[in-house]
């Protein structure tokens, strides 16, 4: 089959690799018929090259058909159209019960310390092949995938693997008062998509700040009052101006949809860079314990929100010598949230709004539609934001 794989910093291709099979009882094998690319995509395109092998296979946002199910997989059947979670959980360990699928107990990476396995995501998360290919292995399936109805375009439901799910949680973890304030850090597709879950929740008043002009007229058209950073000679101002709008006091929420490849933050930015065009051998143990984040939408994060207000962290961080305010945090009481989003924790609550009223607006949420051959040319156009590209799909 054809899939797109990691051969190197920035260098994707699409090559032939071998088909999957049934490998457990509890496999599925789907046929993917649409795989978006995600930010997170772009942290192995550029800073966690370090923990990639080449030949890896990308993705892990796919919808598709189900083709061969193993043998305790009793609730599909070939011919099923169904949505796959971006992470791999078992339902019914500890942590799944809590709610927690990300840390799974029964797929957690433990030989790395780290949570449950991830599609398409380096050996840290049991470097599981992905989903931007022709077809996918689902381990866990009795589980994980989400039956959707036939009819409506893939576009309806496939950001349930990830977008949604992540979005959903963190606006959840926000904790937005009834009629309270929310700003987002961000206006790439979780950011985006966090607004419009904040406004259709009942948050009164939504700030969006972003320096892509794309972004943020698409925000503005959903009434999310828009900032854009370079409008501003610094941050403490872009602060003052949000401050102004909140009573002088500050959002009750910030949400930092960036993450660890924060615009700034020159000397990370050289630390990451620099570690990147290292021997992997070499790389590897040095990121694992020395690595340090762009930290400039975090530091932001913390001047913005108001003093007992929360922060809900939903962009990627990786760092392990991360230099943090602890004074600031302490002093400003301020809650701080974060983690991978528990996906099928939160589906059941999101499928009322895919409906054909379109609340959301998923169905034209996509700015690019792709075929999976054209990936290695999505993957440079998403990393330099060119074309207006907020969040492509592929097609394979």
């Amino acid at each position: 089959m054809k899939a797109v794989t990691w051969q190197g910093r920035r260098d994707v291709r699409v090559d032939d690799v071998p088909d999957p099979r049934i490998e457990e009882p509890t496999d599925a094998v789907i046929r993917i018929t649409s795989a978006g690319l995600c930010g997170s995509d772009l942290h192995l395109y550029e800073v966690l090259t370090p923990f990639m092998t080449p030949g890896d296979i990308l993705g892990h946002e796919p919808i598709g058909i189900v083709e061969e199910t193993g043998s305790e997989v009793p609730n599909l059947r070939p011919g099923d159209r169904v949505v796959v979670p971006f992470q791999i959980a078992c339902g019914h360990c500890f942590m799944c019960s809590a709610g927690l699928m990300t840390q799974c107990e029964t797929t957690q990476v433990t030989g790395e310390g780290m949570g449950a396995a991830l599609f398409g995501y380096t050996r840290l998360y049991g470097a599981v092949p992905g989903a931007q290919a022709e077809y996918l292995r689902v381990p866990q399936a009795h589980y994980g995938p989400i039956k959707v109805p036939e009819g409506p375009s893939d576009d309806r439901f496939v950001y349930l693997s990830d977008v949604l799910p992540t979005a959903w949680q963190a606006v959840e973890y926000a904790a937005v008062p009834p009629g309270g304030t929310l700003a987002v850090l961000g206006l790439g597709p979780i950011g985006d998509m966090a607004c419009r879950l904040a406004r259709a929740r009942g948050a009164e008043r939504v700030f969006g700040v972003d320096l892509v002009p794309e972004r943020l007229a698409r925000a503005a058209r959903r009434g999310v009052e828009t900032y854009d950073l370079r409008a501003f000679d610094d941050e403490k101002e872009l602060v003052r101006a949000i401050h102004d709008e909140t009573g002088g006091r500050g959002p009750d929420a910030v949400i930092d949809a960036v993450g660890t490849e924060a615009h700034g933050s020159a000397a990370a930015k050289l630390a990451q860079t620099a570690t990147g065009l290292l021997p992997r051998k070499i790389a590897a143990p040095l990121a694992e314990r020395f690595a340090v984040d762009r930290l400039g939408a975090l530091h932001l994060a913390i001047d913005l929100v108001r003093r007992g207000g929360t922060i809900s962290l939903s962009g990627v961080y990786g760092g392990m010598a991360d230099p943090l305010p602890l004074l600031t945090l302490f002093d400003k009481q301020v809650q701080l949230r974060m983690g991978q989003a528990n996906v099928r924790r939160w589906t059941d609550e999101i499928l009322p709004y895919l409906t054909d009223e379109d609340p959301l607006g998923v169905e034209d949420f996509a700015t690019h539609r792709l075929p999976l051959s054209e990936a290695p040319h999505a993957y440079d156009m998403f990393q330099h934001k060119q074309d207006g590209a907020v969040k492509i799909l592929l097609k394979p």
